[in-house]
């Protein structure tokens, strides 16, 4: 067996929580789910999974809900009924 080595990175608190959770669903520790990234990745020479910016969590689109709540809030802005878009 290859020795071990320790790795340290931070990461959100809110995150780990909640893989630590998923991760205790699926009977793993996170190292266990790390060590599977590690592996796949060094042996596919990629990230396993797609990699992209979701717009939604974008500075402006957040900067926008946020200024969007407090006009309504403030009774700046209504309630607007409109049709479904089909995607």
């Amino acid at each position: 067996m290859a020795a071990t080595t320790l790795v340290n990175f931070r990461l959100d608190s809110n995150v780990k929580e909640s893989m630590e959770k998923v991760c205790k669903a699926m009977g793993m520790s996170m190292t266990t789910a790390f060590t599977i990234f590690a592996n796949k990745v060094s042996r596919e020479k990629r990230i396993p999974f797609e990699v992209n910016a979701d717009p939604f969590y974008s500075k402006e689109n957040l900067d926008y809900l946020a200024k969007t709540i407090a006009d309504y809030k403030m009774g700046k802005a209504k309630e607007v009924e409109h049709d479904l878009v089909e995607v």
